[in-house]
């Protein structure tokens, strides 16, 4: 810390009580000045001498026969008066980053200038604050600290804009090239790294970090931390992630924990202004290093203390450039009146809406430059649609518990990603399966229309395994896993075969698909004994005990009776088409549609079939 000492006599001031000041000399007192609620007992002629203000309210109050002077609304109070007045009687007087901005404000009220005499106060302190404290990084954040109560004094002095400009253009210096402590607030060594040397700075063993002054400028008031970051980012020079982390740390620092210290009404209108100062600093891109978490943190905030629209449009902005870095627990924000539902699904909704224009923007904006690229590099390019495409369905399995969250929703959420963005359909799926169960008094229609959100054809095998067995799903829809379960065994057995017999001489198409067919079938027992496996370690959780009770001597069931039905007369269909019973509808099976397959058993089952179905579905 830098301090700077003015006079060379020794104290003479002495107190009588808290509110009298007066100077123990031979001479007697002969002006009587009040600053505040104390009076100071002084003699006329060091202070004239030094002061211009003095010497005409001195004046004045001769000719109104006044035997006191009332210094009104004097900037630093009594303090700041008697370093003027120790200066003026040539008393020691030290001068530090606390107390310079007082003296300096004081020294202007009093008109402590050059014109009244040379090497006056004025003059001393613009030497010491340009010479020392604005060249030390420290003491500029101290001064600053100490304009805030001087106001507006320090305003039109410059004091406040020399010294954001001081921090703002050391913050862009080189870390390189920093010799100073570069943090106070900073543990350089740990107390066992100390006892070790035996010194009590280690010496600096690693490069200082970029974002070394982010700590530090969280001790301002937001209205002065706010100078400070757009005086760096108006230099240009700052990393926008650096910024990005020092408006985490300062949001950090200050917001409180707790709902209830966040909404009270002492502080509300403080975390409001901070919040929203926040909000306008944060950049205005990607590039920005704040966590999507910790965006959508704020938001949570921002929402809970009544921030301005403007300013949760800016956050929803922010956040719908990073949301696949989301994570669905940030995601969960809970819902205001008059929302019924648990969380706040609209504001989700347009966040995944905004993510989507902005991508179909980007994607648009690159296809000038498509025929340059490989197929590799627009797959790899697109990882971001992937990736929102698993946190939307995540969240659609968290939110599908919520007994007032209505299909309609569901499925507007669902649909808002494009298809590319869910190759794979076993969140959606899952998604589904807990919002079945969760309503039960879904109508056939509406369990048809959520159930057409997802493509049994994009389920992995195992998600299509417990489709098969999962008896709130429509009949329509098991059918469906069920023949496009087989459809992709057959191909996998039919490929396999083809790689084992691709020297052998061709033969004609009746006797491969002859061979063919008992290997399908071969592939497809193995599937069903791989689940017969999984549903006994179900049996012994107890889940389908009451299924494979009348079956355990010979094993548990591998399907519930109705998939297995189903299951057996697609074996059935495979089977007779393997033995070349009707070679002209070999074609027309193997191409039929889910949709056929399903009229087809109806058919054939007759009205119990029938019956069957419509109480299930």
């Amino acid at each position: 810390m830098k301090f700077m000492k003015l006079g060379s006599k020794p104290d003479a001031f002495q107190t009588d009580g808290s509110c009298v000041r007066y100077i123990s000399s031979e001479l007697a007192t002969d002006v009587i000045i009040s600053v505040g609620d104390v009076k100071f007992h002084l003699h006329k002629f060091p202070l004239l001498s030094k002061s211009n203000k003095l010497q005409k309210l001195v004046s004045k109050a001769g000719e109104e026969s006044l035997d006191e002077i009332l210094l009104v609304d004097f900037p630093g109070g009594p303090k700041a008066f008697e370093i003027c007045a120790k200066f003026c009687y040539g008393i020691t007087v030290t001068l530090n980053p606390y107390n310079v901005v007082a003296a300096r404000c004081a020294a202007e009220y009093l008109e402590m200038t050059e014109d009244i005499d040379r090497g006056n106060l004025i003059l001393k302190i613009e030497i010491f604050l340009n010479s020392s404290i604005l060249r030390n990084w420290k003491d500029s954040i101290i001064v600053l600290q100490t304009t805030k109560s001087l106001l507006p004094w320090s305003e039109n002095l410059k004091i406040v804009g020399r010294c954001v400009d001081s921090i703002a253009s050391k913050t862009s210096v080189d870390p390189s090239l920093i010799t100073w402590s570069y943090t106070y607030n900073r543990k350089l060594a740990t107390s066992g790294q100390i006892i070790q040397s035996g010194r009590k700075f280690p010496e600096k063993n690693e490069s200082v970090p970029k974002d070394w002054w982010v700590e530090d400028i969280c001790e301002l008031d937001i209205d002065l931390y706010k100078r400070v970051m757009v005086a760096i980012k108006s230099k240009g020079r700052m990393d926008g992630g650096v910024i990005g982390e020092a408006l985490k740390t300062y949001a950090m620092r200050w917001l409180p924990d707790s709902v209830d210290a966040l909404v009270s009404e002492v502080h509300i209108l403080r975390n409001k202004a901070l919040v929203e100062t926040i909000i306008c600093l944060l950049p205005s891109d990607k590039s920005i290093s704040c966590s999507c978490s910790f965006l959508l943190k704020l938001l949570k905030v921002a929402i809970l203390i009544g921030a301005d629209d403007s300013s949760r449009e800016d956050l929803i902005r922010s956040i719908s450039l990073k949301l696949d870095e989301a994570l669905v627990s940030d995601l969960l924000i809970p819902a205001r009146s008059p929302h019924t539902t648990i969380y706040d699904i609209e504001l989700v909704q347009r966040l995944v809406d905004q993510f989507v224009a902005n991508e179909k923007s980007n994607r648009d904006l690159k296809l000038v430059d498509k025929n340059s690229k490989s197929e590799g590099e627009f797959v790899l390019g697109h990882g971001s649609w992937l990736q929102v495409g698993k946190i939307v369905d995540g969240y659609l399995a968290a939110i599908a518990h919520d007994p007032n969250l209505s299909i309609s929703c569901f499925i507007k959420l669902s649909r808002s990603i494009p298809e590319s963005a869910r190759p794979i359909h076993d969140g959606l799926y899952g998604a589904i399966d807990i919002y079945l169960k969760e309503h039960k008094n879904l109508t056939k229609s509406e369990r048809k229309s959520l159930c057409g959100l997802m493509d049994v054809k994009k389920l992995t095998t195992e998600a299509s395994m417990h489709a098969a067995q999962n008896e709130q799903l429509p009949l329509r829809v098991v059918v469906q896993v069920l023949f496009f379960e087989q459809v992709r065994s057959a191909a996998g057995a039919h490929a396999l075969n083809n790689s084992h017999n691709a020297m052998d001489p061709p033969r004609n198409t009746q006797e491969n698909w002859g061979k063919s067919a008992p290997e399908n079938r071969k592939s497809l027992r193995k599937q069903m004994d791989e689940m017969k496996v999984k549903d006994e370690e179900l049996l012994k959780n107890g889940k389908l005990a009451k299924r494979g009770s009348k079956n355990r001597a010979s094993g548990a069931q591998l399907l519930p009776s109705r998939s297995r039905r189903i299951f057996d007369k697609l074996w059935i269909v495979g089977k007779g088409l393997a033995n070349g019973e009707n070679k002209s509808s070999e074609t027309s099976a193997s191409s039929q549609s889910p949709t056929s397959m399903i009229q087809g058993e109806t058919k054939s089952s007759g009205s119990s079939s029938r019956q069957r179905r419509h109480s299930i579905s």
